[in-house]
């Protein structure tokens, strides 16, 4: 038997694995579906030849994670492509704005905005590796206490509120929205503005790249190191209770606070139970992949320079949009995320051929299908975008479920953003990764900090692991 377990291999189980391993203790990961990586897998979805991310594309907290950059991934076959441009945000008059990685040349097309974008990111983006360390962590005392006050000042105000307060003109609150709107909050609501923050400072300090090949590529990196280290990973395992595991300890378990009630049953006190069955996850999302014949023709050529481009072009619409959503309700204009990889890897088609990926927000659990009214929102700013379609896979929350389990009702982040779960989640306790069953951690991204591709979950779930054993 190993000295431990985890049990999934989303980039927090594995970077929970590796932190176990490199401390000396032999692991082993085991992973229900036939291949490694959770949220950030590839497949060919629509076409032979056609790369395709199942759930995550584009993973600027990936190189700025304080723990996967200190990882030799590239030793294990991981290869980063960054756009020349982080993002693109088009507009109905056929402009675009494009957020560029230096903050002095952020976005040349917002007029008289443009110095305020300066002055609103300049700051943050030097301040970028302190507050990082901070803010992917659970609560504690801040190690850069003026750097994380500086950003609180701003932080702390709703999406909307913050827009209209830093910035004069409807070009730069709407781009502001659409980096927001990743929060899958209503924009009217904390801490949407600290998401918009976050998502801006990453665009200009790191840029918003992704692995050449396909997300597959960044799990697959983990496993090869992990493997390197000793680990042992079992796929097509399933464990359906933690008494298949018998006494090893410590455990840690890449699940939601569902996948935790399934696992433990009865062994945990009612109490605690009833806490986790409180958790609130946030809204679903509908995704789709497209291969295509061409590339995007967008109306905004400036839009072929990012591999990243937002669909929704008003503070107002993107509000909306995410409003619905929250509240239970489709919006017809949805605020639609489109990644276009393959205009900067050509791995990922066939020759002359492209791919597209895009979602929107939709209500948790949702069962309307939404590929119309997604492929007006490109149609809308790429007259002809239809025209080249090939195919197309579509999957919608319940579809992303069967997936991946995590993604409970199409929640991707592994529970809402809310105020009352941001560093608390799943509950408020000293330790957010223990459990009241001895040697049993949770490291998904229902802990802090949450969703996203950085492996911090599963970082700081390891240390708790580490400190249960001395």
């Amino acid at each position: 038997m190993p000295d431990a377990f985890v049990v999934g291999s989303g980039p927090n189980g594995l970077a929970a694995a590796i932190v176990l391993a490199r401390a000396g203790l032999s692991v082993r990961v085991l992973e229900a579906a036939d291949s490694v990586g959770g949220g950030a897998r590839s497949a060919e979805l629509t076409l032979p030849g056609f790369v395709h991310d199942v759930c995550s594309a584009i993973h600027p907290l990936g190189v700025a994670s304080p723990f996967l950059r200190t990882l030799p991934l590239a030793e294990h076959g991981l290869e980063w492509v960054e756009s020349p441009a982080a993002l693109a945000h088009p507009f109905d008059d056929g402009t675009a704005v494009l957020i560029a990685r230096s903050p002095v040349a952020a976005a040349p097309t917002l007029g008289d905005d443009e110095t305020r974008w300066r002055l609103l990111f300049a700051t943050l983006v030097r301040d970028a590796d302190a507050l990082l360390e901070d803010a992917l962590a659970p609560a504690h005392i801040p190690a850069h206490p003026l750097a994380l006050a500086r950003f609180g000042a701003r932080a702390a105000l709703p999406a909307t509120a913050l827009a209209r307060l830093a910035f004069r003109g409807d070009r730069a609150r709407g781009v502001f929205a659409g980096l927001a709107a990743h929060s899958m909050l209503r924009l009217e609501r904390p801490p949407s503005g600290a998401f918009g923050l976050v998502l801006g400072l990453l665009g200009h300090a790191v840029g918003w790249p992704f692995p050449r090949g396909g997300s597959q590529r960044l799990s697959d990196a983990l496993a090869s190191y992990l493997r390197s280290l000793g680990g042992e990973i079992e796929t097509g395992r399933r464990v359906e209770s933690l008494a298949e595991l018998g006494d090893t300890r410590p455990v840690l378990l890449d699940v939601t606070p569902r996948g935790l009630l399934e696992l433990a049953g009865d062994r945990l006190p009612p109490r605690y139970r009833q806490r986790l069955q409180r958790y609130r996850y946030g809204p679903g999302v509908f995704k789709l992949d497209w291969a295509l014949d061409g590339p995007i023709p967008w109306r905004a050529e400036d839009c072929t320079r990012a591999a990243t481009v937002h669909l929704g072009a008003t503070l107002g619409e993107i509000a909306a949009s995410d409003r619905a959503s929250v509240g239970g309700e489709i919006a017809e204009r949805p605020y639609v995320l489109l990644a276009q990889q393959s205009l900067f890897d050509p791995t990922r088609a066939p020759a002359e051929r492209h791919t597209a990926w895009a979602y929107c927000h939709v209500p948790n659990g949702s069962s309307v299908d939404m590929t119309e009214r997604i492929e007006l929102q490109v149609e809308r700013f790429a007259p002809g975008f239809r025209e080249r379609i090939l195919a197309r896979s579509a999957l919608g929350p319940a579809e992303l479920e069967r997936h991946n389990p995590n993604y409970v009702g199409g929640d991707i982040n592994g529970g809402a953003a809310i105020l009352s779960q941001l560093f608390t989640r799943p509950v408020a306790q000293l330790s957010p990764y223990t459990t009241p069953l001895s040697g049993v951690f949770l490291c998904s991204a229902s802990t802090p900090p949450g969703g996203g591709v950085h492996g911090m979950c599963g970082y700081h779930a390891a240390q708790a692991a580490l400190r249960f054993l001395r």
